[in-house]
């Protein structure tokens, strides 16, 4: 029988060499899945937030007072989402320039300590998370 012969009919540590191959692929896959789900799970929390601040706000008169409603708000809740740290937020209350009888409610998260930027995954988010809510004011 020749060298070639055997060779080909040689199949131990076929299966070895194939995981060796798609091994890396399949779990690059699997910890960018991780990673989008822990940012999109921050991502929703950050919303809710938004609009948990902005349904407190629409009691102030003022945009200031909104403002002042609003970081109370949130430094004053129990906030218990995973991943969030109430000192990262940002929060912004503004009136609409375009519609006076609305405000919106703009918070910004610093994600860069979320774990999924530890993980060796495909292209990632942007660090930065910015959710907003508009309240309008005054009913229809």
């Amino acid at each position: 029988m020749s060298l070639m012969t055997r060779i080909r009919k040689n199949v131990e540590g076929a299966a070895a060499l194939e995981f060796a191959i798609v091994a890396p692929l399949f779990f690059m896959t699997i910890f960018t899945m991780i990673g989008y789900g822990i940012y999109l799970s921050a991502s929703y929390a950050i919303q809710q937030i938004a609009a948990d601040a902005a349904r407190t706000a629409v009691a102030g008169l003022s945009e200031t007072e909104r403002k002042s409603l609003a970081n109370t708000f949130i430094q004053s809740s129990t906030l218990s989402y995973a991943f969030i740290d109430k000192k990262k937020l940002t929060i912004d209350v503004a009136d609409d320039v375009s519609n006076l009888n609305q405000f919106t409610v703009t918070i910004a998260y610093d994600s860069s300590e979320l774990p999924i930027w530890n993980l060796f995954s495909f292209a990632l988010p942007d660090e930065e998370i910015k959710r907003y809510a508009t309240i309008r004011l005054g009913g229809i």
